[in-house]
């Protein structure tokens, strides 16, 4: 008789990519004008920051919402249940590159997975509906890179010298960068060490990695709260939102 065959043991599956999302949100925001950080500043009744998380604790395919603040802030934990559904983590830097790359390796620390997607957005962009954080999520999950929120640069787009225009350049494929960015979360802490401090966004770092992110069509809407008229700004959209849903 022939012997039976043994099977050898299989490895176990390796985990599905899970998404997360990070919140840098240690700024200090002194072009706002305020008298505190802009993200603790009061908009439609509540602070700046807590309507960005209300958009997305609307997005349920996100595993994990950390909020990355300076190691001195208690702000957020003394909202206590308003952030109940959100991890704060005390690890933000003195830029928003140095935040995120802090925020990426809490992440890790608390079981994420290298392969696993993040979606880095700006805290003073409060007005991100939970239908555009869909939109990336849908258009980046299939793609090898990732990419972010974007709207084609609307306006003539001029070159200063002096204070005097010096050209006038070709708008045709120029974008504005929005949030959320989405990208692989070891992908982005490689990108964010060989890039550095300097970078204002993810997608800057990824490219220096010779990638090219994906454009995502965002919304007007999705600015970010920067300057004190901004905020007047921001106020009547929200007020309208309310009104809408009230109604």
């Amino acid at each position: 008789m022939t012997e039976p065959s043994q099977s050898k043991p299989q490895a176990p599956a390796a985990m599905p990519p899970r998404i997360h999302a990070l919140i840098p949100s240690a700024g200090t925001g002194t072009r706002s004008g305020a008298a505190g950080p802009k993200q603790y500043q009061a908009l439609a009744g509540k602070a700046l920051v807590l309507h960005t998380l209300a958009a997305f604790a609307k997005v349920p395919r996100l595993a994990m919402t950390v909020v990355v603040v300076a190691s001195d802030d208690s702000c957020l934990a003394e909202s206590g249940s308003q952030v109940a559904a959100y991890s704060i983590a005390n690890c933000g830097g003195s830029t928003r590159a140095e935040s995120v790359f802090n925020g990426l390796n809490w992440l890790i620390q608390q079981g994420a997975a290298a392969h696993d997607w993040v979606l880095v957005h700006d805290a003073a962009r409060c007005l991100i509906q939970p239908e555009q954080i869909e939109r990336l999520i849908d258009a980046c999950l299939g793609d090898e890179v990732g990419g972010l929120l974007a709207l084609p640069l609307p306006d003539t787009l001029k070159q200063e010298q002096a204070g005097r225009v010096a050209a006038t350049l070709n708008r045709s494929d120029k974008w504005l960068a929005q949030t959320p960015q989405m990208f692989r979360i070891g992908s982005l802490l490689d990108a964010l060490q060989v890039a550095g401090d300097a970078v204002t966004d993810e997608s800057s770092a990824i490219e220096s990695l010779g990638l090219s992110p994906k454009l995502v069509p965002g919304s007007v809407q999705n600015f970010k709260v920067t300057y004190p008229e901004d905020f007047a700004l921001a106020e009547a959209v929200l007020q309208s939102r309310l009104s809408r849903r009230a109604a």
